[in-house]
């Protein structure tokens, strides 16, 4: 089989404003870049406003081991699959960070002959939006620190007389706004800016990945332009000396941070190999943020399409988790049916393999301990009362027998359907079966809930979380997050969801603790208010806002060939 790359290079694309018209998009309401891609003009939401809406799928998986279990690959599968049972479908997904590309990734577009294509152009840069997020981001901190560096150095009345501004008097040891960059590098965890007579005043920052910019999050949660303004100028940048909070719309910034993200808030539109149209837009990571693709490509694809697939990052308990019980509220569309993405080397990789039975192998007993793990995930989307379809991403080296026998768990377990997909070998008859099982499930009774009523303490909804979203036995809060606790209820916003950051690779916090983990405490580190966002992350662990390099990172197997074409992206 040809490799992801080489598969992309030979697709034959259709020119996009084609992919556009049989859509459904207007001529005017498309501005091309290239011949492969297209932004898409917010004035189609107008249009689109009392157009009937389309059946909304949520694609998500067990807990992933750190390659992934295929979960965009089934995605972009299932859209091609229903498309080619002759449903208009359309995919929102993601913008690829650079970040996991180089890490460990190589690539976020699906694979094989599940793509959505050309890969290497949605992997890097693609029309620049999260370039766009990095700079209006740093820009309030570049911002804050100037304000810092001019008060102190003229005095209170001199600043007013030459700046006409009313001075912020803003706390060096309270800058709550750091800086990114679409890079891991973990030197960048913790610095120190405003070294040097001229630079001050000294202070301690450090700089988050892209990804987990409030701005990428407001970016995907925004429902069009205006909105984005108002919850720009919300973003708490900063504590001034007596405590109060200093908004991107008192340091006069928010208007300009808004003019760098007015391009980036409008959805890049692109194909799959089979022709079927894909929104990529926004790219907040499911372990820091809230792991989901933009309220506005959602709300356009199901303007347009009798049927959207999105995704939620990683596994149910934190992509899924997230659009559940943060994006749905914002966003007023509950999804219809979800997919549960399986494969049987993550059940592996979550069970125990040991050798104490004389009539079953290694292999299979690791996989009965790792089912586990699969019924913790269908339980938890059923309690959010949606249908739920198993889709084994199945591999050439899978065992028929056991596929079969997962098949017959995951029915006896309450799933709706299990079915296999074959997307990535076979494309969109690989996904066929699995398309018409999706539809089925569309059409049951929805009677969808969230987790927690947001009007509910703040306390509550931590609890209720961890207890019903992870099964944990409760909460443990640090010091510091008992203090930024109390202080956002003295600001009011304890109305806010919780958006829990914590690793991928276990439903507990700890990534040692495997398959279904039970009576583990969730210790939370410190909490941080997102008010533009619309959430209070809770950080769990020692999760990290900014990713470092592996001993072995993928940025060893990328390059260009002689022919001008980048290779080694998967």
């Amino acid at each position: 089989m040809l490799t992801d790359i080489e598969i992309s290079h030979n697709a034959q694309l259709k020119p996009i404003t084609e992919i556009a018209e049989n859509l459904g998009l207007l001529p005017t309401e498309l501005v091309t870049h290239g011949e492969a891609k297209a932004k898409v003009n917010l004035s189609i939401l107008e249009r689109l406003k009392d157009s009937p809406k389309g059946k909304m799928v949520i694609v998500t998986a067990v807990t992933p081991t750190p390659y992934g279990e295929g979960k965009t690959v089934t995605s972009i599968g299932l859209t091609q699959g229903l498309q080619k049972l002759g449903f208009k479908a359309c995919a929102c997904l993601r913008q690829p960070s650079m970040g996991p590309i180089f890490g460990i990734k190589g690539g976020a577009a699906g694979g094989g002959y599940a793509q959505v294509v050309p890969m290497e152009e949605l992997n890097f840069h693609l029309t620049g939006d999260i370039h766009a997020v990095s700079s209006a981001h740093n820009l309030a901190a570049a911002a804050i620190d100037a304000r810092l560096h001019h008060e102190q150095r003229l005095g209170e009345k001199e600043f007013k007389r030459q700046s006409e501004l009313k001075p912020l008097h803003i706390d060096p040891q309270k800058v709550l706004w750091k800086r990114v960059v679409d890079h891991n590098d973990r030197s960048l965890r913790e610095i120190t800016v405003g070294q040097g007579d001229i630079n001050g005043p000294q202070h301690s920052s450090s700089f988050d990945i892209t990804a987990a910019s409030e701005l990428m999050a407001i970016l995907a949660l925004s429902k069009n332009l205006q909105d984005m303004r108002k919850r720009i100028g919300k973003v708490h940048l900063a504590l001034d000396k007596f405590g109060s909070p200093i908004t991107a719309e008192m340091l006069g910034v928010a208007g300009a941070m808004t003019a760098i993200m007015a391009e980036a808030i409008k959805p890049t539109l692109m194909q799959t190999l089979s022709g079927a149209p894909c929104f990529i837009h926004a790219g907040p990571f499911a372990n820091i943020a809230h792991g989901n693709s933009s309220i506005i490509a959602d709300n356009i694809a199901l303007g347009l399409a009798d049927i959207v697939v999105t995704e939620g990052g990683f596994g149910s308990d934190m992509g899924f988790e997230k659009y559940c019980n943060i994006k749905v509220p914002q966003a007023g569309k509950v999804p219809d049916a979800a997919v549960l993405v399986v494969t049987l080397k993550a059940l592996k990789a979550n069970g125990v393999l040991v050798n104490d039975s004389e009539t079953k192998s290694v292999e299979h007993q690791a996989l009965e301990s790792g089912y586990e793990n699969l019924r913790w995930h269908i339980l938890n989307i059923i309690q959010y009362g949606i249908p739920v379809v198993v889709a084994i991403n199945k591999f050439a080296t899978d065992n028929d027998d056991e596929i079969e026998w997962l098949k017959s768990k995951s029915l006896q377990d309450g799933a709706f359907a299990c079915e296999v997909s074959e997307a990535f070998a076979k494309g969109d008859q690989g996904a066929e079966q699995l398309a018409k099982e999706v539809i089925k499930a569309t059409k049951e009774q929805n009677k969808f809930k969230t987790l927690y009523d947001n009007e509910m303490g703040l306390e509550a909804k931590l609890s209720t979380l961890v207890e019903l979203g992870y099964g944990a036995s409760g909460v443990e809060l640090s010091e510091t997050a008992k203090k930024q606790l109390n202080e956002i209820k003295l600001l009011a916003y304890d109305h806010l969801p919780i958006c829990m950051a914590k690793t991928p690779l276990s439903i507990s916090h700890n990534p040692e603790l495997k398959g279904a983990p039970k009576n583990f405490i969730i210790p939370i580190k410190e909490f941080r208010l997102n008010a533009g966002a619309g959430f209070i992350t809770a950080i769990a662990g020692n999760v990290m806002t900014m990713p470092g390099l592996g001993v072995k990172p993928a940025y060893l197997n990328i390059d260009v060939n002689e022919e001008g074409h980048i290779v080694g992206v998967s």
